[in-house]
């Protein structure tokens, strides 16, 4: 597996990178020789991996690594915790589908599992094993009935069934037509079986799980215990009740401000008449395009002239555009960025409904309030530089790092008067609600709360959603690829990360560009190590204290351009 790091390698003064530029291969070769639904086999090979891993760490001596190398060090030691932590959780997950829907799982992955380790095929035998397992999921499905099984754990028995099927055809791919023998056993039955485990899959979401809508959303319940390991593996120290309660304090400090613009509007203190009245200014048809380059270049001549942060001549230069599928706004319904920003906007073969809710949540004012988010200072910048800076810690990449830098420029541009009419101010603050929201409901969707039906009406009463958005948003955070805590992130991450601005550049040990430039040049991490990173802060090997997101409203130093009247409760470090 993974060759220890001698310490007499030729390495230069610091040491971790080369072992984690090699963790990162070893760790990808193994996702590829193993990929699920083979969880079994995965878990043998992954804890044997990381064990090796954990020795090779363990034979650095920590007091004479250097400062950079402690940093990597202890985040290493704490990702390996982390991996162990959720191999365990998918372990749990596939064992308990397989033993109460999915009795065939095991049979079925250890066909692939022979072809990986190139062993002859016994067609006859492989053939009855399909045609065996076709005979259980019949039964299944004759007998299984609705609220059998938990909502959830039908919901990954049918993730699982869809992987399984995508397993099998690249297993059947790999001999047919190249074995008469196998095609004459196998065609059929792995025809019938095919098509039978695409059908278990929906009736398992569907009949099983109760999701037998267009509009059902299922989702995983973290659970309480997971959800505080996960905050701990990104130090921080707040439980999810005390993050849920800073959210609605923060939400209020939102809607006082909507009231303050309402009212600017002619509104009088109907916050949501203002929020309708900025929905409804939009581009036509064919205009989205350019009202996003606009936006674009105009966020890049503020942060240039302001000199706030450095933007390289190729990431001004190499970014693009593309426009956003129908079927990818059902999950997506707002823009993503990166170099390339995908832009969300009606096409001609939406239905009126749905064209009508996409022109509204894809504003001129939230669009103005995105735009930044996406491209330059935000995600496009931030992996512009990723990708040259210590790109080894990438590995340690947390979206309280990658959103949290995002969102603090939201509000750090709304602290400098970046929005100049209330119209544009209701715009940042609607995505400023929206992050308030996501802390609330996904953490409460987790801590077994509420209901994803619960969550989108929460985003149409409370944040001002559209509604085809609101299903959107909750599909996209608890049926999409993201880690349970992502979608708290934003905000959270934010409060961190401008918390550590105002303390460095507040204070005058920073410039806005220094400051900003060395987020960068760091790359990820959890927020309180780069606290640890930025001040210089000695590091032993227990680490750098958690931080604790949430004390009483402590703005810190303003700088002269902060207008008080419109300052958030931001939180502090304690």
């Amino acid at each position: 597996m993974m060759q220890k790091l001698e310490l007499g390698d030729g390495l230069s003064a610091d040491r971790m990178p080369a072992l984690l530029a090699r963790f990162q291969a070893d760790r990808s070769c193994l996702d590829r020789a193993c990929p699920p639904p083979a969880y079994l086999r995965r878990e043998e090979m992954l804890r044997r991996f990381l064990s090796e891993c954990r020795q090779t760490l363990e034979t650095l001596p920590f007091d004479e690594l250097s400062h950079n190398d402690r940093v990597d060090w202890l985040l290493f030691r704490s990702l390996l915790d982390a991996e162990e932590r959720r191999l365990q959780c998918d372990v749990e997950w596939f064992c308990a589908a397989s033993e109460s829907l999915l009795p065939f799982a095991d049979d079925l992955i250890a066909l692939d599992d022979a072809r990986r380790r190139l062993r002859e095929v016994e067609p006859e035998a492989a053939a009855q094993c399909l045609d065996r397992a076709l005979g259980q999921i019949r039964h299944l499905r004759s007998t299984l009935r609705a609220g059998a099984v938990s909502p959830a754990l039908a919901g990954q028995a049918a993730r699982i069934a869809a992987e399984m099927r995508t397993m099998l055809a690249g297993w059947f791919a790999f001999y047919h037509g190249y074995d008469p023998s196998f095609d004459w056993w196998v065609e059929r039955p792995y025809g019938a079986l095919e098509s039978a485990l695409g059908e278990f899959a929906a009736f398992l979401r569907g009949h099983v799980a109760g999701a037998d809508s267009e509009d059902a959303i299922l989702g995983v319940p973290l659970g309480r215990e997971a959800l505080v390991a996960e905050l701990a593996y990104v130090q921080i120290a707040d439980t999810p009740e005390e993050l849920i309660d800073a959210a609605h304090t923060e939400m209020a400090w939102c809607r006082s401000e909507m009231q303050r613009a309402a009212q600017e509007m002619g509104h009088g203190d109907d916050w949501r008449a203002a929020l309708e009245h900025v929905k409804s200014s939009h581009v036509a048809p064919g205009e989205q395009p350019a009202l996003v380059r606009d936006l674009a270049r105009e966020a890049i001549d503020y942060v240039e002239e302001h000199d706030l942060v450095t933007v390289p001549v190729l990431a001004r230069e190499c970014w693009r555009m593309e426009m956003m599928s129908p079927e990818r706004q059902r999950i997506n319904p707002f823009f993503l960025g990166g170099e390339t920003i995908i832009v969300s906007f009606p096409t001609g073969d939406m239905d009126h409904a749905r064209k009508r809710m996409s022109l509204r949540g894809n504003n001129r004012a939230f669009a103005r309030a995105t735009v930044h988010h996406e491209l330059i200072p935000g995600h496009h910048l931030q992996m512009f530089v990723q990708e040259r800076s210590r790109p080894y810690r990438r590995l340690f990449e947390t979206p309280f790092w990658t959103e949290g830098w995002t969102l603090h420029w939201e509000m750090l541009l709304w602290e400098r008067g970046f929005a100049r009419t209330p119209e544009e101010r209701i715009g940042m603050l609607f995505w400023r609600m929206h992050r308030c929201a996501r802390v609330i409901f996904s953490l409460e969707f987790h801590l077994g709360r509420r209901t994803p039906a619960e969550c989108v009406e929460m985003l149409v009463e409370e944040a001002g959603h559209e509604r085809d958005n609101a299903l959107a948003e909750i599909r996209r955070s608890f049926e999409g690829d993201y880690h349970p805590l992502y979608q708290c992130a934003y905000l959270i991450g934010a409060w961190q990360m401008h918390t550590l601005y105002r303390d460095l550049v507040g204070g005058g040990r920073m410039s806005d560009r220094e400051f900003h430039d060395a987020v960068l040049r760091e790359n990820c991490m959890p927020i309180s190590m780069l606290r640890a990173v930025l001040t210089g802060m000695p590091l032993t090997a227990d680490g750098p204290p958690a931080w604790q997101v949430t004390p009483p409203p402590s703005p810190g130093a303003r700088r002269e351009f902060v207008s008080t009247s419109r300052e958030s409760p931001i939180r502090g470090v304690r």
